[in-house]
């Protein structure tokens, strides 16, 4: 079948969007062409709101039928967090034929050159963006997410990081030249003359594990960048949040084929209940990349036996805001409370430990001490959530029964500041809605060490009295480089404290964010502009974006000629 997207066409519709991308990486400024309000949605062939939930509702008791190579069967099961059955099944594959099936269109993907790949993701983003509401619906009916953020956070933030993704494998794909005429002088000899070829080699299949809170934010970036490198894709989604994916395959799939390419480029891996595929996946010679998102457990599983694969991971770490002074005490505490409440904690990315020194904190309200502190940013929160309708709209729903278990049994490790509380959702009356629980405990303590200095996900943050802020200083420096954190947060008005922190963030490669008391929260990250993870500590070994997180998804192989 005759090609429906010329290269010329897509070209002419993106190269300026990809131009734009490429001098927002160097400058580092704000830009998105994705809207993040959903009024912006509803012109252009773009869904908006009712449609987008229409569209979603149509899906239950369907079968997404991609079209892949050895389909073997069905599978389904998904469970929203707020109560309903999502009714969707998957495509099953036999590997052993859908694999090879995707090797196949490779070499014609690898020789379409970096710049008409970049062209063909930007088309499945803008396609992906034109069904934004509907995607929304099924972020937030696997993730839990409040409708709001998984809009947000599962839209247009989430193609914002896949074309940030695009754009640094371009960079990195075009910094050598196509060709080069090689000339070496002999002196009185005829000068040695060569012309060279230089072409990126696509590493292999790239395999995407996807995550249960961020299926589509956190996908994005290594689905992209494998893609955009030459690889094919194989996308192993969370077996709770599978519908956000299959959604991307398909329509990833609907733009290779109308490019002219092998839609077995991008293919699904959907799994039967308990069959842990992933394991099976990520160790076969094929699979020459893996995305993971998860726990650190598997991730350092991963990294241990992936052999064959160059590994990208985002775990588990313990993420730390220093409370040491502040010039603006009641924009400190509502920053701090958004960012403990946003999601019900279900983020890589919010706070745990809160670490005050015990004999207190100067602030523009005079001086506070420790147990005031933490009361008052209980009452924060409390303000914060106090209105159903708001709670449910920032908490969302528990992703799963871990969360729960591990929220109820936080209020056992010590004293606690904020007791959470049960939440009803008036639209989905069997959602689990809890607010946060704030537990004290002391930094100098060995049998409060534990509970610290080990990840505990979901709606809990401790409170931890330390003796100073050089004892907030070494814990923070011990806890980044032991355990690892995607986010560190500081609040301080003395400058040898700041410098101090800077320092600490600087030598353990932790993302830093200091005085926050507006809108701008530590566990938010802007494409283009923000690293998520640095890479260099145990939280991940990859940043979301930089040159290194898409360099070595191919290499560059010359061919000489005698000139």
């Amino acid at each position: 079948m005759a090609a429906e997207l010329t290269a010329h066409q897509l070209i002419a519709q993106h190269r300026p969007t990809l131009d734009l991308a490429l001098e927002t990486i160097r400058t580092r400024a704000y830009w998105s062409p994705h809207p993040e309000h959903p009024k912006a949605y509803g012109e252009n062939g773009s869904l908006d709101m009712a449609a987008g939930k229409a569209a979603f509702d149509a899906l239950s008791g369907t079968r997404i039928d991609l079209g892949q190579p050895g389909t073997d069967g069905w599978v389904g099961g998904e469970v929203s967090p707020y109560g309903i059955e999502l009714g969707v099944e998957y495509p099953h594959a036999d590997l052993d034929v859908l694999l090879p099936a995707m090797k196949a269109g490779q070499k014609a993907w690898r020789d379409a050159g970096a710049e008409l790949r970049a062209m063909v993701c930007l088309e499945i983003l803008r396609r992906i963006a034109d069904r934004t509401m509907e995607f929304a619906q099924a972020v937030m009916h696997t993730s839990g997410q409040a409708f709001m953020m998984a809009f947000q956070a599962g839209g247009p933030h989430a193609q914002d990081r896949g074309m940030e993704a695009v754009a640094y494998a371009y960079v990195e794909q075009s910094r050598t030249p196509d060709t080069a005429e090689w000339t070496k002088p002999q002196g009185k000899r005829d000068p040695l003359a060569l012309t060279k070829r230089f072409t990126p080699v696509p590493r292999g299949i790239g395999l995407v594990i996807g995550c249960n809170t961020f299926p589509t934010w956190n996908g994005y970036p290594g689905l992209f960048a494998s893609l955009a490198t030459g690889n094919a894709v194989l996308v192993k989604p969370h077996p709770r949040a599978v519908l956000p994916l299959a959604l991307t395959v398909q329509v990833a799939r609907e733009v290779l084929t109308e490019a002219g390419f092998d839609p077995n480029l991008v293919a699904l891996a959907a799994e039967r209940p308990g069959e842990g595929i992933a394991k099976t996946l990520a160790t076969r010679p094929e699979i020459r990349i893996v995305d993971y998102t998860g726990s650190t457990a598997f991730g350092d599983w991963l990294e241990a036996n992936a052999r064959q694969a160059q590994v990208y991971t985002e775990k588990a770490g313990v993420n730390t805001v220093i409370v040491e002074s502040t010039d603006d005490y009641k924009g400190m505490l509502g920053n701090l409370a958004f960012s403990l409440s946003l999601y019900s904690g279900q983020m890589c990315t919010t706070p745990q430990n809160l670490l005050i020194p015990r004999d207190g904190i100067r602030t523009n309200q005079g001086d506070k001490s420790y147990d005031e502190v933490t009361a008052d940013l209980a009452r924060a929160v409390d303000a914060l959530l106090g209105d159903d309708a708001r709670a449910n709209a920032l908490l969302g729903a528990i992703v799963n029964p871990d969360v729960k278990a591990r929220l109820e049994a936080a209020a056992e490790l010590g004293e606690v500041a904020l007791a959470s509380r049960e939440v009803t959702n008036p639209d989905f009356p069997d959602a689990v809605v809890r607010t946060p629980v704030i537990v004290k405990l002391d930094g100098a303590k060995p049998e409060d060490e534990a509970a610290y200095t080990s990840e505990c996900f979901g709606p809990v943050s401790f409170a931890v009295a330390v003796d100073s802020a050089g004892h907030a200083v070494e814990l923070l420096r011990r806890s980044v480089r032991e355990k690892g954190a995607m986010t560190v947060g500081a609040y301080t008005t003395d400058p040898e404290v700041e410098e101090a922190v800077q320092e600490a963030c600087l030598d353990e490669a932790a993302q830093l964010s200091l005085n926050l008391t507006g809108g701008v929260y530590v566990n938010q990250t802007a494409a283009f502009s923000d690293f998520h993870g640095s890479g260099g500590n145990p939280a991940a070994n990859a940043a979301l974006c930089d040159g290194a997180f898409v360099a070595n998804r191919f290499r560059v192989v010359e061919v000489r000629r005698q000139a």
